[in-house]
């Protein structure tokens, strides 16, 4: 549920019923807080005089002092910034509404505003903020926000370790970046701590702060043997990069090289860097990978490699990787031509019936700056029905390039097409 959902008009009328909290919505999620605070005011401007359809149900009485969690949780809320003032002092009775305190720390109302920062800094602490933090960081974007961000990295730089380590694992991704942030500025985490998180949290901006972090605290061997292998043994490819780049000042280029082949462009400019620093010539070692065609073990990373820093005279070596039996290094040897811009349209169309998909992508990219010139008739033919989907969709593209009667043919003839996907591009392709 987010703020703009229509089930929050439902949680109001729930909770003016007398629905505990916990069962009318998520107590969790921000994002429901959020919603409930918008919800509970939902009239339209232009009919003020209409009331929320939770008003119609169970309208407040005068007297605040008696009510439960469930209808103060209305009153602070309310439309009307008198009734939420005095709902705040009335809240402290209930640790359950310190989430909509921290909204109200926010409120356009200044005696409102004021009460709910007092409350709120005298019942923060390292437990209720580890809890509180992911919806004072969303409500900390607004106007009037900066209040509770500040006061939340007050009380976790005092917090115990295990408080902030707690929110280091939040499945929240705002809360745990600022937590990492904080661990980082603190020093709260070890080196190789901090490698393993820029190795294991899906984040990237935590990715990227983490591995920053981890190798500006580089300091000597040992510390070097507990950061660098799970930086060069993440799956996420700025994380190794990284963890590449390093090596430099921890003078291995050699630990460098099987990294001249790997599946990510960026991995592998900085495996080129680290190996020249220290004398090497990653072309000489891309060449030497791709001289055997027949071998099975030729990496497709090495294949592209070459590409990215060979010059044309390498395309000799590229050319019969088109016959290999490994999809993957078939692949790597179009884009590589590609790169090289000795991409040969008569040699290279025969892939556009390649069994794997991944080189018919290629070889479609290969090909389209001379797509014109390609026969029409035998495009054609590659979008027929009896046709795999990815050759379909490689002819279709080269087809689109040519002049309109013939793009508009190619659309109608997919039009009835069994891929609901090709069906709606050729559609796209004729309303334009």
């Amino acid at each position: 549920m987010r703020e703009d959902t229509v089930d929050a008009r439902v949680v109001a009328v729930r909770l003016a019923e007398g629905a505990p909290l916990c069962s009318a919505l998520d107590v969790t999620d921000p994002d429901h807080w959020l919603a409930l605070d918008t919800a509970v005011r939902d009239v339209a401007w232009y009919h003020s005089h209409l009331l929320p359809q939770w008003e119609h149900t169970a309208p407040l009485p005068a007297d605040l002092t008696q009510f439960g969690e469930s209808r103060l949780a209305l009153a602070l809320c309310h439309r009307d910034g008198r009734i939420r003032q005095e709902a705040v002092p009335c809240a402290a009775r209930y640790p359950g509404l310190l989430q909509l305190i921290v909204i109200r720390c926010t409120d356009w109302a200044g005696p409102v505003r004021q009460r709910a920062r007092q409350l709120l800094r005298e019942t923060l602490h390292a437990d209720t903020a580890v809890t509180l933090a992911p919806l004072l960081l969303r409500v900390g974007r607004r106007d009037r926000g900066a209040f509770g961000i500040e006061l939340l990295e007050e009380v976790l730089r005092r917090a115990p370790r295990e408080q902030l380590t707690a929110l280091l694992s939040c499945p929240d991704r705002i809360a745990r970046r600022f937590a990492y942030r904080l661990a980082v500025e603190t020093g709260l985490l070890h080196p190789a701590e901090l490698a393993r998180a820029a190795a294991q949290d899906k984040d990237t901006v935590i990715q990227d702060l983490c591995a920053t972090a981890a190798l500006t605290a580089l300091s000597d061997v040992q510390t070097s043997e507990d950061v660098l292998p799970p930086l060069l043994t993440a799956r996420n490819p700025r994380t190794r990069s990284a963890g590449v780049t390093a090596l430099r000042r921890a003078e291995r280029p050699q630990q460098a090289k099987p990294f001249l082949s790997d599946r990510s462009a960026l991995v592998r400019a900085c495996a080129r860097y680290v190996v020249r620093q220290h004398g090497g010539d990653p072309a000489a070692w891309y060449r030497q990978q791709c001289t055997r065609p027949d071998t099975p073990l030729v990496p497709p990373g090495a294949v592209i490699g070459l590409a990215e820093c060979g010059d044309c005279a390498d395309a000799g070596l590229l050319w019969p990787l088109l016959a290999h039996p490994a999809p993957g290094v078939r692949a790597a040897a179009v884009a590589g031509l590609r790169t090289l811009d000795c991409a040969c349209a008569e040699r290279v169309r025969p892939l556009l019936d390649d069994p794997a998909a991944g080189v018919v992508r290629e070889t479609a990219l290969a090909l389209l700056p001379s797509a014109k010139a390609l026969p029409v008739d035998w495009l054609l033919e590659r979008v027929g029905s009896e046709r795999p989907r990815h050759v379909r969709l490689a002819a279709f593209r080269l087809l689109a390039a040519h002049d309109g009667a013939v793009a508009r043919q190619a659309a109608v003839g997919l039009l009835k097409d069994p891929d609901a996907k090709l069906r709606t591009w050729a559609q796209q392709s004729l309303q334009r």
